[in-house]
């Protein structure tokens, strides 16, 4: 510990933190865009959190500044009061200020500093740099002149994935942030993850909005349903004031009903639809030679890294489609046949974590007899702004059940495939089953659980059968289980691996994690947002009475009236895929 001054007072703080952070120990929050960063790119050029201190020469930037020991700090004097308005009204002069009709208001960070240092808007008047737009792929949508160079986009791309898809170009005035050669996202090996939309401070990043497709829907005459994942119950509370892993389940259902869907599914159903596939195929690979070892197929910016940098390793990838288009694929075709519906006439809504699911949802091979298994993909937070616009008063709603005909019934199991484990878990328990013919005791498999990014491990002895398993979230941690399989040095059988680190708890369509917009939370929040949306999933499993897939009635149901058996003819047609080796969305669209 070291002995500091900050405004007079004298406080002892750890040695080696930045002036920002020593200053939030001893109870100041320096304004700043440093504030909700997980820790991403400290670059210091946006000189926004500029303060007095001793031993420095000038002003410095508190979040790259480190404290040292008899220094003596001025937040509030006049001359670092001045200097931090001046920063921000500086960002704003090249800003493209049209808040009203912007995604990002009232989460906009920029907006947020701009209030706290009192700049205005008009305090430097004078020329734009030119700006780019792009709406070309169907994830992510980049607006330049909304950018404000902050770098994180950058490093959360790195940090995560181990990829450099955005980076800044030219110089000077004239720099600005995007793909290589200023290409689209369409054109660019970005796996539409949407980790750079969950860390931008403005509204220069974010998901490409499908709210109007639904609202055509509705003006055709569509028998419009819709489906909602796990993951977005641990985590729509948080737009209406409910902390941080409260699991909103029921009224997320009387929400979506009221919007005037026709039909509201969890996509839980489609989740234990998919372990009876994925389990079965992965026993006919043990037992009958196939490829080993096989990886999951649920996570599509994971399957988009696979078809752009290991074309070679596909034949890895499990066959079976992720649990939302399985889903899909069952409305438009026995739901369909049930209420004597034409599947044109369906349009389906599916409620992701996720904005990779926005291009999934548009692979030729996530159609069956050329109909699209979902029509519209929307975000945790378009849902919330479509509940919001609606004059919904959430917090009011009462719980409400999902729709109970023909998939209503859903296992424990299929709760927790949004956390990165989860899969892989819910598939052991329903292998277990079929190896042993009896249900694992626990029914957890705690050795594959948690929350963080990186490798997990685990062996199990099933019946004399040793089954070897790894997890993973974030392509940089995938990317060594990877590397070993192509260099024939792998030792697992089944591999689990998400998009996003920590799985779609923390998926790119998730609301956003700002500690100065929930004055409620710890300080801690950025540290513990996962493990909280985490631990909403695996209660919910809890409290299921149904816990294995292969448990739950209407997916027996579903196979003994429709499917037949699980990997069969009709079940490849409907809930199987391929995929290819590319480069940029706009090969695979044609």
């Amino acid at each position: 510990m070291i002995n500091i001054k900050i405004e007079g007072i004298d406080y002892q703080v750890e040695e080696g933190l930045t002036i920002l952070d020593a200053a939030r120990t001893c109870g100041y929050e320096i304004p700043s865009l440093c504030a909700f960063n997980h820790g991403e790119c400290n670059q210091g050029s946006c000189r926004v959190c500029l303060v007095e201190a001793t031993g420095a020469r000038g002003l410095v930037a508190s979040c790259v500044y480190p404290v040292a020991e008899g220094m003596e700090i001025r937040i509030s004097s006049p001359k670092a009061v001045a200097a931090r308005r001046h920063s921000v009204e500086l960002l704003l002069s090249n800003h493209n200020k049209n808040c009203q009709q912007c995604d990002k208001n009232g989460q906009c960070e920029l907006l947020n500093v701009a209030q706290l240092t009192g700049a205005r808007d008009d305090a430097f008047a004078g020329a734009h740099s030119e700006t780019y737009l792009d709406r070309l792929a169907p994830a992510l949508v980049r607006d330049t002149s909304k950018c404000i160079l902050c770098g994180r986009c950058v490093a959360r791309c790195q940090n995560a994935h181990g990829l450099g898809i955005l980076g800044f170009q030219n110089r000077g005035f004239n720099t600005f942030v995007g793909p290589a050669e200023n290409r689209s996202f369409a054109d660019s090996p970005c796996i539409q993850c949407g980790q750079c939309v969950n860390v931008c401070p403005t509204g220069a990043l974010m998901e490409h909005s499908e709210i109007d497709k639904i609202d055509e829907a509705f003006r055709a005459g569509k028998h419009v349903i819709a489906q909602a994942a796990p993951a977005v119950r641990a985590a729509l509370g948080e737009e209406f004031g409910y902390p941080i892993g409260t699991p909103t389940t029921g009224k997320m259902a009387a929400a979506m009903r009221r919007l005037g869907f026709e039909r509201v599914y969890d996509v839980n159903f489609g989740a234990d639809l998919t372990i009876m596939e994925e389990g079965t195929e992965l026993l006919k690979r043990l037992t009958e030679g196939g490829t080993l070892p096989m990886i999951t197929s649920c996570s599509p910016g994971w399957v988009n890294y696979a078809e752009y940098n290991y074309g070679d390793l596909l034949p890895h990838l499990s066959s079976c489609k992720s649990p939302h288009q399985m889903q899909g694929a069952i409305i438009k075709s026995y739901w369909a046949k049930q209420y004597d519906i034409d599947p044109k006439d369906i349009f389906v809504v599916s409620v992701m974590p996720c904005i990779a699911k926005k291009f999934e949802k548009e692979r030729e091979q996530e159609k069956v007899d050329g109909i699209p298994d979902v029509d519209a993909v929307i975000t945790t937070r378009e849902l919330a702004r479509m509940i919001r616009r609606s004059g919904i008063l959430f917090q009011r709603l009462p719980d409400e059940d999902w729709d109970a005909d023909i998939m209503g019934d859903y296992s424990g199991a299929g709760v927790i495939f949004g956390v990165t484990g989860g899969v892989m878990e819910a598939a052991l328990r329903t292998v277990y089953f079929k190896l042993t013919g009896k249900e694992h005791d626990p029914i957890e498999f705690t050795d594959v659980r948690g929350h963080d990014a990186g490798i997990r491990e685990a062996s199990l002895d099933i019946n004399g059968t040793v089954v070897n398993v790894a997890i993973a979230s974030g392509m940089r941690s995938a990317k060594v289980l990877l590397d070993d399989i192509r260099a024939g040095k792998s030792k697992y059988q089944f591999i689990e691996i998400m998009g996003c680190p920590g799985g779609c708890i923390n998926g790119g369509g998730q609301p956003y994690v700002r500690p100065r917009l929930l004055p409620n939370e710890e300080d801690n929040i950025l540290d513990t947002y996962k493990e909280k949306r985490a631990k909403a999933l695996y209660s919910e499993d809890e409290r299921q009475v149904v816990r294995q897939s292969h448990n739950n009635p209407q997916i027996i149901e579903l196979y003994d009236k429709y499917l037949g058996e699980p990997n069969g003819h009709l079940a490849h047609k409907l809930l199987h895929t391929s995929y290819a080796k590319r480069t940029g969305f706009n090969e695979i669209a044609k």
